[in-house]
């Protein structure tokens, strides 16, 4: 980085992350705008068509630039005659989006699309309205762009169970190959046979460590785990985390598959286009076209061949029933026309929920805080080598894999996911992670206000086979409002039980020699709302886990892929919507079961089956 324009970009990076941990987010906007030449990455953007230069008509056309939106527009435009449009709501990545440790920071701006699920009377109480934030991606890339990069595939059983439930050529040997399609490893996973290089992914076990993580792993043995590669399908035990990371940077969605086909000449991309509406003939109930809203007004595009809706767990059900496909019942409510009664539409939403506030303090400058973290020196090491600490994919470095006596699941499949962090809530003064979830300035103060920046770690213990659901519907039959979302936590107690157990062993895991080398000591100052329950019960756990009940991006489910014979399967086992010709869902909003998975990589995978599925179908 010895040119002049690079240290400028340092620096303005280095401007822009101290204004967004300060929440400053005008400024941040305003400084963006200044110095956009400067901060946009050097390979290049997709190009954004005029509207006035979009074509009339497309063989497909794709809603949504996110995971499985981004794959499946490479792979469809590998074919020469196919003209393929994306429509994408959000607008391009930053430089700043790719600094991996500031993951949480850009869920506070336009980036993210801000949801927040219903009040539930027993979850996410410490929250403001006793609602949980929701973070969704807004932008080429979708939550790629957001999230903390992890890449884990799940478990065999995962697959092979959805083939149980009638969806073949989704078993585990079927879905494996797609994993392996996407991927680019690199550094020591290149060498690995569950890895593959060539592919347009890059992932990668993280370039830097903090002392912290020597001891996870070290004190994983003590409590009888060995080290596993969880990505070869077997994950009982601890693990240094693998990320979808390109020399240290975040690897979205959008640059790893739409940068580099930003030239091909049957692709056109429109960003800030909002889908309001797939167009479907009563008649033939065939899909057709695709409404949209962008800056100069209501547009319409004819789909030749299909619609593609990879809009998301969240917004791909919403915009089926805006289009007429969905509960009747609901939709008439809104006076919306029915043109396919599909009950399963908005039904069937899971979440890997977990638990944010078990904090460990430690008696030694071994953890990250931000203080240390917004400085000069950080960010050159980061710029210039694409390591040190701004390559941690937002603190967290390892995950454990543990299955408890709560576990209802077989002996090789575990029950929780021990996600750790070499921080917690505290690490930021509460300026950022805390807001991202909503927790009230009651709770912080009175819990992580007296420990702010003091070094720490934490595990988010996290539910892997949730047995609650909750469901999406319309708020209105207005295309730009909200759409009402229910996460029902907790909802089967068993859930509960299964991160209460995921505390306990966390606490014993801080008790082993590994952590007491520091002195790891467990933050106690009680929840403002749990203070009934003695410390450190199960009951005071039990009550944790309902104030600061944390989620994890995963939400899944919603448009679930199904037999004919399955009256809450919303697609085929193609992906083609059940009762609609020319239109399929390809995003998470398929998966009929959540996977023991941080569901990024699944998308990848569903974006690269399906684009198969797709060619299959015509011929290609």
């Amino acid at each position: 980085m010895a040119t002049v324009r690079g240290k400028w970009t340092v620096l303005v990076i280095a401007t822009l992350l101290s204004q967004v941990s300060t929440l400053n987010l005008n400024l941040l906007e305003s400084t963006i705008s200044q110095h956009r030449d400067l901060i946009r990455d050097p390979e290049g953007l997709p190009y954004d068509t005029p509207t006035s230069k979009l074509w009339d008509e497309y063989d497909f056309v794709v809603v949504g630039a996110g995971t499985a939106g981004s794959v499946v527009t490479n792979r469809l435009t590998e074919v020469p005659k196919w003209k393929v449009l994306l429509l994408e709501a959000g607008r391009d990545e930053l430089r700043a989006t790719d600094v991996p440790v500031f993951a949480a920071h850009f869920q506070l701006t336009d980036y993210n699309w801000g949801y927040r699920a219903q009040p539930q009377k027993d979850a996410c109480l410490a929250f403001k309205d006793q609602r949980c934030a929701w973070p969704r991606g807004k932008g080429m890339g979708g939550t790629s762009i957001i999230n903390y990069m992890i890449y884990t595939r799940g478990h065999p059983r995962d697959y092979d169970g959805w083939e149980e439930m009638g969806n073949p050529g989704w078993g585990w040997k079927d879905v494996y190959k797609y994993f392996l399609k996407s991927e680019n490893a690199n550094r020591d996973l290149a060498d690995s046979e569950f890895h593959s290089t060539g592919g347009y992914l890059d992932t990668a076990h993280l370039p830097y460590s903090t002392k912290l993580i020597d001891s996870f792993m070290e004190g994983g043995k003590e409590s009888g785990f060995d080290t596993v590669e969880y990505n070869s399908g077997e994950l009982l035990g601890f693990s240094r985390l693998q990320v979808t990371q390109r020399n240290g940077a975040r690897c979205s969605a959008s640059k790893a598959f739409l940068r580099p086909i930003r030239n091909r000449a049957n692709l056109h991309v429109a960003k800030e286009a909002q889908a309001t509406k797939i167009l479907i003939d009563p008649a033939t109930k065939r899909a057709w076209g695709v409404e949209f809203q962008r800056r100069t007004g209501r547009h319409v595009v004819r789909a030749r061949k299909e619609v593609i809706l990879s809009a998301g767990a969240i917004d791909t059900p919403k915009l089926l029933m805006l289009s007429g496909v969905g509960p009747r019942a609901h939709l008439e409510s809104l006076n919306i026309s029915v043109v396919h009664a599909s009950p399963g539409v908005g039904n069937n939403l899971q979440e890997h929920v977990s638990m944010s506030g078990l904090t460990f303090l430690v008696n030694d400058t071994v953890a990250l805080t931000e203080e240390r973290l917004a400085k000069l020196e950080p960010f050159l090491q980061y710029v210039n080598e694409g390591r040190g600490p701004l390559t941690l994919a937002g603190g967290v470095e390892g995950l454990g894999y543990i299955r408890t006596k709560a576990a209802d699941t077989p002996l090789d499949y575990p029950d929780i996911e021990l996600i750790f962090a070499s921080g917690s809530l505290n690490s930021d003064d509460g300026r950022v992670v805390r807001k991202g979830l909503g927790m009230t300035d009651e709770v912080y103060d009175a819990v992580f206000k007296p420990i702010n920046s003091r070094d720490a770690w934490t595990v988010w213990p996290m539910v892997l086979k949730p047995n609650s659901r909750g469901w999406v519907r319309l708020k209105s039959n207005n295309p730009l409002a909200w759409p009402v979302m229910y996460g029902n936590y907790f909802d089967d107690p068993r859930d509960l039980e299964s991160i209460v157990e995921g505390i306990k062993f966390s606490i014993k895991l801080s008790g082993t020699a590994a952590f007491q080398r520091y002195n790891s000591t467990l933050h106690d100052i009680p929840l403002p709302g749990c203070v009934q329950f003695e410390f450190n019960t199960d009951d005071y756990w039990r009550c944790a886990v309902r104030q600061v009940t944390t989620t994890l991006h995963h939400q899944c489910g919603t448009a679930k892929m199904g037999p004919k014979s399955d009256p809450d399967a919303v697609v085929d086992p193609e992906l083609r919507v059940h009762g609609i010709k020319g239109l399929r869902v390809v995003d998470a909003s398929i998966i009929p079961r959540i996977p023991a998975a941080h569901t990024n990589a699944v998308c990848f995978m569903i974006g690269e089956k399906a684009s198969d599925m797709i060619k299959s179908s015509y011929g290609k």
